[in-house]
């Protein structure tokens, strides 16, 4: 959306494991609304472009936040403005509160976009019956396993070098290799990645 992209489609949860399940479905629903009534971000064509509305944002942040320091030393530091900055807390929570329930704002599933149900929950799949019904063991036991072994050296070969990778990924998938298997291959070559360490 920040680039200006002309449409947006949130998937299920779930949707790499089956069709949709009503509750997925309403979550994805409920993401986009959130995007496009409460982010503000469909406000303003490609906010990006020169930077121009980010930098403003960001220029009304920081004179908005000067003032309150500003009006904090005045006030002798922190720990004498205590009450001044409880009341600030208090009236903008107040304000906030205000526009939500007269409409100003759009909280979806709050003040819009409400419906009758339950509380929500993201359930386990269960995956030993999602393998019982994509046949898995039986995909496994009648397959080439020769082919799919070969294909998959085909597609470590390529990734230890600068071959594209499309082909030989596809020639395994075409031989029955599982996304697990090609991933497993992926990562004897390349190894992992520890985000924490690598922030680090």
């Amino acid at each position: 959306m920040l680039g200006g992209t002309q449409s947006l489609h949130t998937n299920g949860y779930d949707e790499a494991l089956a069709l949709p399940s009503e509750d997925s479905a309403s979550l994805a629903l409920r993401t986009q609304q959130i995007l496009a009534h409460e982010s503000g971000i469909a406000r303003t064509a490609d906010p990006l472009a020169g930077s121009w509305f980010v930098e403003r944002l960001t220029d009304e942040i920081e004179e908005r936040a000067r003032a309150y320091l500003d009006r904090i030393a005045e006030l002798g530091g922190a720990a004498r403005a205590i009450d001044y900055m409880t009341e600030e807390i208090h009236r903008s929570a107040h304000l906030q509160q205000q526009a939500v329930e007269t409409g100003e704002r759009t909280v979806v599933g709050v003040n819009a976009f409400q419906e009758e149900e339950g509380e929500p929950r993201i359930g386990q799949p269960d995956y030993s019956a999602l393998e019982l019904r994509q046949r898995l063991a039986e995909v496994r036991a009648r397959r080439n396993n020769v082919a799919v072994r070969g294909a998959l050296d085909r597609v470590q070969s390529a990734a230890r070098g600068e071959d594209n990778l499309m082909p030989p990924i596809l020639e395994a998938v075409k031989a029955l290799a599982t996304l697990g298997e090609i991933s497993d291959a992926l990562r004897e070559v390349w190894g992992t990645c520890d985000v924490q360490r690598s922030i680090r």
